[in-house]
């Protein structure tokens, strides 16, 4: 919770225009803030959303605090909320793809990933060892439980973010060496150097770069890696010494 809180603090208390739960993606626009983060709801389907159908009233501060919450929805409105201030300011950000800063980097090498992304299993044969983990697993997918048996032993870790949103980034975190290099990535990364200070090195998320029509692929639930109207950027450790 210390990072969630730490974010929290830089975000601005003003008013919201608009908040959209969509199947795939959270979307929350204040002014000239945008942030994105993937909807999480893997718990009780009709879980109740707190001030659901007043969310606009409430500040953008506000909003973020829900991040908090153990409602997967309403920590994901958090994130969104956290994120449309994190990814405004743009002067360190570079066009670069995680995909191909986890191929430099761990090439030959054992990578380790929290998260399930498709485009890393097409890379699988770059590395000497590809395990990825995941709440729900897929084919080939280790489960949660194997992470503190193996994740330890990972040259480089590909993280995804929605790890601050359902609160396990701390207890993630403890089974990763400091020798590891470590890129955190997917649309709920705040683009915000604090992370730096938690054992991140490399921070790819997503900024929106055309609102209406990003906000009409968030509506019509499509995935992110198909969605109109944004852009895949990243920032570095190294930039912030």
């Amino acid at each position: 919770m210390k990072l969630l809180e730490k974010l929290i603090n830089e975000v601005p208390n003003i008013p919201v225009e608009e908040v959209i739960i969509g199947v795939f993606s959270t979307l929350v626009k204040a002014g000239e803030y945008e942030g994105v983060a993937s909807t999480l709801h893997y718990n009780r389907p009709h879980h109740k959303v707190r001030n659901s159908g007043f969310l606009e009233k409430l500040t953008l501060k506000e909003l973020a605090k829900f991040s908090l919450s153990d409602n997967l929805i309403e920590a994901s409105v958090g994130m969104s909320a956290i994120n449309a201030v994190a990814g405004f300011s743009r002067n360190f950000f570079s066009k670069v793809n995680a995909k191909n800063i986890i191929l430099e980097k761990g090439k030959g090498k054992n990578v380790g990933v929290v998260g399930h992304f498709p485009f890393l299993t097409e890379l699988k044969n770059e590395f000497k060892q590809l395990q990825i983990f995941e709440k729900q697993p897929q084919e080939n997918d280790l489960p949660e439980s194997a992470i503190p048996k193996y994740l330890p032993d990972a040259d480089v870790i590909a993280l995804t973010a929605t790890s601050i949103t359902n609160h396990t980034f701390s207890e993630l975190m403890k089974h990763i060496s400091k020798k590891s290099f470590v890129v955190m990535l997917g649309p709920s990364t705040p683009l915000s150097p604090i992370l730096f200070d938690f054992g991140i090195d490399v921070i790819s998320g997503t900024i929106i770069n055309d609102y209406s029509v990003f906000r009409k692929n968030v509506i019509q639930a499509t995935p992110t890696r198909h969605m109109k109207g944004k852009e895949f950027v990243t920032i570095y450790k190294k930039d912030f010494k």
